[in-house]
Formats: C-alpha cells, sequence, structure tokens
C-alpha cells in the first residue's frame, strides 16, 4: 500500500512539473515570436533592428526558455513512454532534441541578424546592400528552422506521446486522441510551409497551429490538475517507481 501510495505521489509531482513545462513552452515560444517582430516582419529590418535591439535579444532569451522547457517535458514523459515501449520512448526523446537543436539554431540566427543590424547601425559596415543580403539570408535560416523545428519535429514527438498516452490511457483517451489528430495538422503545415503553399505567419499557417497549442494547453492543465492516470497494479507502479 506505501509503494502505491509513493508512486501516486510521485505520479502527481512528475505530472505537475510537466504540465508546468507544457505551459512555459507555449507562452515563451509565442513570446519570443512577437518579440522578434522588429527584424521578421518590417522591411527596413536593418533600421527597426538597431533602434528594437533589446527586444530582439529579449526574444532571443524567451526562445532559450522555450527550448529548456521542451526538453523538460522530454525528460519528464520518457520514463512513461519507456514503460510501453522502450524504442517509441527513446524516439520520442530524440525527435525531441532534434526540435530543440533546431530552435537554438533558430535562435543563433536571429542572434546574427541582431549583430549585423548593430554593426550597420554603428557604421561599422556602411555598406548597406550588403548588410541587408547576409541579415536576409540569416532571417530564412531562422524560417527554415521554425518549419523544421516547432513544426515538423514537434508533429512526430507529439504523435509518438499522444499515441502512447492513447495505448496506455495515461491521460482520457479523447485527450489523447485529440492529440493524435493535432499532430497530423501540424505536420500538414509543416509540409505546406516546406513547398511554399502558404507561408508560416498565414491563415492557412495559423488554423493548422492552433489545434496543437490547444491541445498541449490542454493537457498541462489535466496534469497538473488530475496528474497521470495510473492502474494501481503492483508490477505497473513498480514499473514506474523504478524509472
Amino acid at each position: 500500500m506505501n509503494i502505491v501510495y509513493s508512486a501516486k505521489s510521485n505520479n502527481r509531482s512528475n505530472a505537475k512539473m510537466t504540465g508546468i513545462f507544457f505551459i512555459a513552452a507555449a507562452v515563451f515560444s509565442i513570446a519570443g515570436l512577437k518579440l522578434y517582430d522588429p527584424v521578421l516582419t518590417s522591411k527596413d529590418f536593418l533600421h527597426t533592428g538597431f533602434i528594437n535591439y533589446y527586444k530582439v535579444l529579449s526574444g532571443a532569451i524567451c526562445e532559450l526558455i522555450l527550448a529548456i522547457s521542451a526538453i523538460g517535458t522530454g525528460i519528464m514523459l520518457y520514463p512513461y513512454l519507456k514503460q510501453y515501449n522502450e524504442s517509441l520512448g527513446i524516439g520520442y526523446l530524440s525527435f525531441r532534441v532534434m526540435e530543440v537543436v533546431f530552435i537554438v539554431t533558430g535562435t543563433i540566427s536571429i542572434l546574427t541578424v541582431l549583430s549585423i543590424c548593430h554593426a550597420y547601425g554603428t557604421g561599422v559596415i556602411p555598406d548597406r546592400m550588403y548588410a541587408h543580403t547576409i541579415g536576409s539570408v540569416f532571417i530564412d535560416l531562422h524560417d527554415w528552422t521554425f518549419i523544421l523545428g516547432p513544426n515538423f519535429m514537434l508533429a512526430i514527438n507529439t504523435f509518438i506521446y499522444s499515441y502512447v498516452f492513447l495505448k496506455t490511457e495515461l491521460v482520457p483517451k479523447p485527450l489523447a486522441s485529440f492529440g493524435i489528430f493535432a499532430s497530423c495538422l501540424i505536420m500538414l503545415a509543416a509540409i505546406g510551409e516546406l513547398f511554399g503553399l502558404f507561408q508560416q505567419i498565414s491563415i492557412w499557417g495559423i488554423l493548422l497551429a492552433l489545434p496543437i497549442a490547444a491541445y498541449e494547453i490542454s493537457l498541462a492543465i489535466r496534469l497538473i490538475i488530475k496528474g497521470f492516470t495510473l492502474k494501481e497494479h503492483k508490477d505497473q507502479v513498480t514499473g514506474y517507481l523504478n524509472h
């Protein structure tokens, strides 16, 4: 009985931390993208990036917090996924790490653009066309990493853990099923953006991304309030404790 109680207590703690990581990832991803506006949405990004230097820098910090939060969810969910299938657990963690690699690469590209803006604004790089061309290349790099990381890789790792949730009933089946559906939509968004069918910031891009945002928030709230649903069988409880 004490073993079961300990497992439940550990489960609630792990679930709350996982939920917090999911909410942090959602909040800081939106904040970071918004703070990048001076360089991502302005045609004269050399000027707007220079005068909004610290705003864009704050966006980069938000992206780093996003990366930490994404790794956090990977670490917290891995033991639960591994209990169902070790290969799926490793696969999920691997794709989560790849997502973070793309996020960090995108952050570095924006910081590089910011350095170019500062260099142009202070006269270190006097040639406007040269500065604009190099800066545009790094902005394009960020756009590609955004498609491959927070869209493509996110779709894969969300599908994996939602599938395991569906099979194990760690969360209610309707919620897990919604996660699978949302992951398919964000994958469609990534493919559409890769082939240039629509832009990332567009009606279609937003419509295809909204379900996965709603899913992660709903999942986070569920985990914080109720935790994972563990079956109280001795062998399963012991298994969770061992990981």
